[in-house]
């Protein structure tokens, strides 16, 4: 009896100190990503409320931080950063996301014994290169072999889109490959069943239903396509202009940030103004968390 009641105590000390340690580590997740979100956002805004820059002059085409005040003062507009970031973004996911969801379709429907012995491995080999490698691979093959054949100096919009494809692919294929594969198999039967083709089953009944999960996967990739710097900084040219072509240079949000962080004075409007470009980041990632949730409660209620 007193064994049992030994053994008894010493289970319930040890699913108490489970409990502890598992609530001090979720906690300490929750106070980490309050004290990063407070402390970014009040030295981003304060470009409003230290500095006093309008919101017409920050989302402005203007940047000239240094410039002194007798040639007019400096210049903190940031919109051509963010047109880079949405337009780099935006045609990787593009041009990424009907390969990524054809791979993941291929790896379920077509050929699922082919897909596991070859391209998941081949998948998880590209998710697990490192940035600077895709932008040192573009930097040296993808730059000169645009500059040689379409023009231009090779540092592109192009550039950095098929850099980023490349590396938010992995991305798209294996979220999208979990979402099919969640799927009932009563689906497919069914459809098979009533004499449906297997590429009307696919078309018609799997890929609507994974609808979800296949958009998490897009956006996922467009979040990482979003916060992406280094591999991107290196082939896109970094000039401070609005692209009128895909074979000219431009400049990102996190690749302005990189660049001059080290060259600004803690509390300056230059600091600050790039501070207010990473709380724009942080926002649009918190809008894409927003948007996966969504997505992921719109799939389980159906």
């Amino acid at each position: 009896m007193d064994r049992n009641r030994f053994r008894f105590g010493r289970a319930v000390r040890r699913e108490l100190a489970g409990f502890s340690l598992s609530f001090i580590a979720a906690l300490l997740v929750i106070v980490l990503t309050i004290a990063i979100t407070v402390f970014i956002s009040w030295k981003g805004l304060s470009v409003f409320f230290v500095h006093h820059v309008s919101p017409a002059n920050i989302f402005s085409l203007d940047w000239w931080p240094d410039r002194p005040p007798e040639q007019g003062g400096p210049q903190v507009g940031i919109l051509t950063f963010l047109v880079g970031s949405i337009l780099t973004s935006l045609l990787a996911a593009l041009l990424s996301a009907p390969l990524g969801i054809t791979v993941a379709v291929f790896m379920t429907e077509i050929s699922p014994h082919l897909g596991r012995r070859i391209l998941q491995p081949v998948i998880e080999l590209l998710a697990g290169i490192p940035s600077v490698v895709y932008g040192y691979i573009g930097l040296s093959v993808l730059v000169p072999f645009i500059r040689e054949n379409l023009g231009g100096t090779g540092f592109s919009l192009l550039a950095g889109v098929l850099v980023l494809a490349v590396m938010i692919l992995p991305t798209i294929a294996s979220v999208s490959t979990d979402a099919l594969r969640a799927l009932p198999r009563s689906l497919k039967e069914a459809a098979y069943a009533l004499g449906a083709t297997r590429w009307q089953t696919i078309r018609l009944i799997l890929i609507p239903a994974a609808r979800a999960g296949l958009l998490t996967a897009v956006v996922l990739a467009v979040a990482r396509a979003f916060g992406e710097a280094l591999a991107v900084q290196m082939v896109i040219g970094n000039k401070r202009e609005i692209p009128h072509s895909i074979l000219d240079p431009l400049i990102t949000l996190t690749s302005g940030i990189t660049m001059d962080m080290g060259y600004t004075v803690q509390g300056s409007l230059w600091n600050d103004t790039l501070w207010f470009m990473a709380t724009i980041l942080l926002a649009i990632s918190f809008l894409f968390i927003l948007t996966i949730r969504v997505f992921i409660g719109r799939g389980e209620a159906r």
